[in-house]
């Protein structure tokens, strides 16, 4: 009598817990996961709207005669576009790109298309993954997308040496939308990891600009080259934000609705710590940029906001139940709003007519915030336990050595540790040691100097 006494009380208590979800997930917007994050400066988005254009040219058969050039045009010329690769030259392996020499802002460009849903070989890049398949750098990486950045690698890692050495002065980036974004972070990963097969290219000079990037990389990779790559994602895009494996999502394209809402809510019932301990589980790459462009309960758009950071924690973890989850992933509607934002900065810069001078000293204050931020986020990695990540040495001759180890450390099997990782642990043992030779605890436990012993006589 007690149990079937207690059948409607554990009802009216699940009832509830289904109501306070739906209330949640209902008032949860995309400005929560940027709330707490800097704002971004016309330095480092500026590249943004301008990269945005050249990956809608690869759309184009014809640059000379464009038939979807936006508002404007693509802002490019033509005759600077020095390489073009479609479905039929990369036979299927990786999408179509191009290489562009930007000469007016001193950039080579490669960037790569968006996801063709008439193609096929496009759905095998991304059916061609399962969880933990592929180890890469102390991580793990979509298995598919890496092979596609190493067909293009293959393809073009002699051509792009002989342009950085033609050009010196120049920068290198990658860029790319959804499927192409995924393609291009990785591409980064493997040129920074090899930087010997494009001429000993300096690391900085490597850049990425992942457009509404896919979940490619697990989060210790993520954090640890958030200074090469950049994700850009606009409100409520659906795709950083969902950790169900890209083949599930196409699988279900036609009943995506449905699968974003059940994913929605397996995600709210399981905690962030048990997501940090898996370490196959694959995120958005790199340092983000969120625009934010709508506020919750108001109709209409408003003048775009970027926010910045590298967060760990709270990594576009939660879907957003929202009209413009698949709208927002356009490219198109990105390209839009970034050039809105950047306008909306120039313009307030332009209000406060601050001197070139301030304005160099500026950028340096700048760099030198995003370098103490990158530093930041691998100890908050390390802090909360998150798999295979380090903590920057405190001690510049170390830190050093481990960023040289990184870059040209080569990719491990499942079952071993990456070199890298087997040069850093030597350091501290050798760090350890030397501790241990030079400094004794007293009585108290406080490390002091040992006293030379006398000689023997």
């Amino acid at each position: 009598m007690s149990i079937i006494c207690g059948v409607p009380l554990l009802e009216c208590v699940y009832c509830l817990a289904c109501a306070r979800w739906a209330w949640k997930r209902c008032l949860y917007t995309a400005g929560h996961d940027s709330e707490n994050w800097g704002l971004a400066t016309v330095a480092e988005f500026e590249p943004v709207p301008r990269l945005c254009r050249i990956i809608l040219a690869v759309y184009e058969d014809d640059l000379e005669h464009p038939l979807w050039a936006p508002p404007g045009g693509y802002g490019i010329d033509p005759s600077s576009v020095i390489c073009r690769k479609t479905y039929e030259d990369t036979q299927g392996r990786a999408p179509p790109y191009i290489i562009y020499v930007d000469h007016e802002h001193c950039d080579i460009v490669l960037a790569i298309r968006g996801l063709n849903m008439a193609k096929e070989s496009d759905y095998a890049v991304l059916l061609d993954n399962s969880l933990g398949k592929r180890k890469f750098d102390g991580g793990y990486v979509h298995n598919g997308l890496l092979e596609a950045a190493r067909c293009v690698l293959r393809l073009e890692g002699d051509f792009l040496r002989q342009l950085l050495e033609k050009n010196p002065g120049y920068t290198l980036t990658f860029s790319g939308h959804s499927l192409g974004a995924g393609v291009a972070a990785l591409l980064a990963l493997v040129v920074v990891e090899d930087l010997e097969r494009l001429g000993n290219v300096e690391r900085k000079r490597i850049r990425c600009y992942a457009i509404a990037p896919a979940r490619c990389m697990s989060l210790n990779l993520a954090v640890r080259y958030a200074d090469v790559i950049n994700s850009v994602v606009l409100q409520d895009d659906f795709l950083p934000r969902t950790a169900t494996p890209l083949e599930d999502i196409f699988k279900s394209l036609f009943c995506l609705p449905c699968i974003l809402c059940l994913r929605c809510m397996k995600d709210t019932c399981i905690p962030e710590e048990i997501m940090f301990r898996d370490p196959r589980r694959l995120y958005a790459p790199g340092r983000m940029y969120h625009i934010v462009e709508r506020k919750p309960f108001r109709c209409g758009r408003f003048p775009p906001v970027v926010r910045t950071a590298v967060p760990v924690d709270g990594r576009f973890e939660h879907i957003v139940l929202s009209c413009n989850a698949t709208s927002d992933h356009a490219i198109i509607w990105i390209e839009r709003e970034a050039q809105r934002a950047l306008d909306l900065m120039l313009e307030k810069d332009g209000i406060m007519e601050i001197p070139a001078k301030q304005k160099m000293e500026r950028q340096e204050t700048i760099a030198r915030e995003h370098k103490e931020e990158y530093r930041a986020a691998l100890r908050r990695a390390v802090s909360l336990a998150v798999p295979h990540a380090y903590s920057p040495s405190p001690y510049g001759t170390f830190d050093g050595g481990d960023r040289s180890s990184g870059e040209h450390s080569r990719q491990a099997s499942p079952g071993e540790g990456s070199p890298s990782q087997s040069r850093k642990s030597r350091q501290r043992e050798s760090w350890d040691d030397l501790i241990e030779r030079l400094f004794e605890k007293d009585e108290s436990g406080h490390m002091v100097l040992k006293r030379s012993s006398p000689p023997d006589r």
